[in-house]
């Protein structure tokens, strides 16, 4: 039974799609939050320009009703000072001799909104679609607009691009009042009704670039989140891997080793039996069994109690293990037998093994209680792949049936020997 090596552990194809999926789930996670910040933001945006947008379109609006109220207000007519054409004698001479010319809510936004030109980034056009004045004939997104207000409509916006710069175009409705009806009462309009509208324009194109720097900012700072996620999810994903392989070598080996001497239990002796024996037939290549046994073991429990027993088996294996080699596989058969499985040996290699093993075993002291000491001998069975008929259908029970034979055989001839 082979233990998994560690790195080919961590490589298997599961672990590999594991951390795949736990890296997909993670990183749609994350585009999903900054997908949705992005969005987030771009909304609250675009909500501060149109909230800017109907807090002009208000303060105008105040300031039309306030000029209404007075029935219009007159402003000194000096140089640059046109009388508006479209009102009934809107001029008046004061006693001193000074004119005075009647500036009406219309013709008043139209000059606040020449003064916006020069000074700021916002324009007022007030409209409708039946214009006394031509400047004040609507565009193709006013038309728009006012045909939407004669609908129900109470606001339209949309963003346009006007030489390289980004305008938002917010236009809210005018209704007829008091005031309206002194120049509009001809026009057929009544109390209440839709008369027309005033757009406000604003230049967004600096919110725009900042809100283009952010996205970029926000993409910059996703990919570094994103890959350094990646790595830290890797990498804790890999020690995980590395402690589950160690885990799992220790569970594995402690399904194979005796508890008691820390070599290979019965169950791994007879899978690493199979496994040498297909190798021997496949290749045609030595291969030799050892059975040993304690002599009089039962007589060292008796006399000495079972503790020391077990000290003595665990000695013993630590004998056999040290006096055979790597590819070796000794294992606790049952009770105080011991059996070695030596590969590539054959009949004559194999005794020479087990004479050097019981060799070892019989001049080694074993220490017990009280500072006494204590000598055990072993009988060794040895067996070998020639022996067998090629014909015989279950070799690796004959392997361990002859095995026995000779240690029955050495046991019967007088104990601390090798037969085979």
């Amino acid at each position: 039974m082979l233990i998994p090596d560690s790195n080919s552990f961590i490589k298997n194809r599961d672990w590999r799609m594991f951390i795949v999926k736990v890296s997909l789930i993670i990183v749609l996670f994350l585009i999903m939050i900054f997908i949705g910040f992005v969005l987030r933001t771009n909304q609250i945006i675009g909500n501060q320009i149109i909230s800017s947008a109907r807090s002009h379109f208000k303060s105008i609006v105040l300031t039309r009703r306030w000029n209404s109220d007075y029935g219009g207000v007159f402003v000194k007519k000096v140089k640059g000072v046109i009388s508006n054409p479209y009102l009934v004698d809107p001029d008046i001479i004061t006693r001193d001799g000074s004119v005075y010319t009647q500036r009406n809510p219309s013709l008043m936004t139209k000059e606040i909104s020449e003064y916006s030109k020069i000074d700021g980034d916002i324009t007022y056009h007030i409209t409708s679609l039946l214009p006394l004045n031509p400047d004040n004939f609507p565009d193709n997104f006013e038309k728009s607009a006012l045909e939407m207000f004669e609908a129900g409509s109470r606001e339209s916006s949309v963003f346009e691009n006007r030489n390289g710069k980004t305008i938002f175009r917010y236009m809210a409705p005018l209704f007829v009042e008091k005031g309206c009806l002194e120049c509009h009462a001809k026009q057929g309009y009544s109390l209440g009704e839709v008369r027309g509208g005033i757009s406000v324009s604003l230049d967004i194109s600096e919110i725009k670039k900042d809100m283009t720097n952010n996205k970029i900012i926000v993409a910059v700072l996703s990919i570094i989140t994103i890959l350094t996620l990646l790595a830290i999810i890797i990498s804790m994903v890999t020690r995980l891997a590395k402690k589950l392989t160690g885990a799992y070598q220790i569970i594995e080996q402690m399904a194979i080793t005796d508890e008691l001497t820390q070599i290979y239990n019965r169950h791994h002796f007879h899978a690493a039996l199979d496994q040498e024996l297909k190798r021997s037939e496949r290749y045609d290549h030595p291969l030799s069994l050892l059975m040993l046994d304690i002599d009089h073991f039962k007589r060292v429990n008796d006399i000495y109690g079972h503790q020391v027993g077990d000290e003595v088996l665990k000695g013993l294996s630590a004998i056999i293990k040290s006096t055979t080699r790597e590819i070796d596989v000794v294992a606790r058969y049952g009770g105080e037998e011991i059996a070695a499985i030596l590969p590539e040996t054959n009949c004559s290699g194999a005794v020479l093994n087990a004479e050097k093993i019981r060799d070892n075993i019989e001049k080694h002291v074993f220490k017990i209680l009280d500072g006494k000491i204590l000598h055990v001998t072993v009988s060794v069975g040895v067996s070998c792949v020639d022996q067998m008929d090629d014909s015989e259908k279950d070799k690796a029970k004959k392997l361990i049936q002859i095995a026995d034979e000779a240690l029955y055989m050495a046991k019967e001839s007088g104990r601390n020997q090798v037969r085979s």
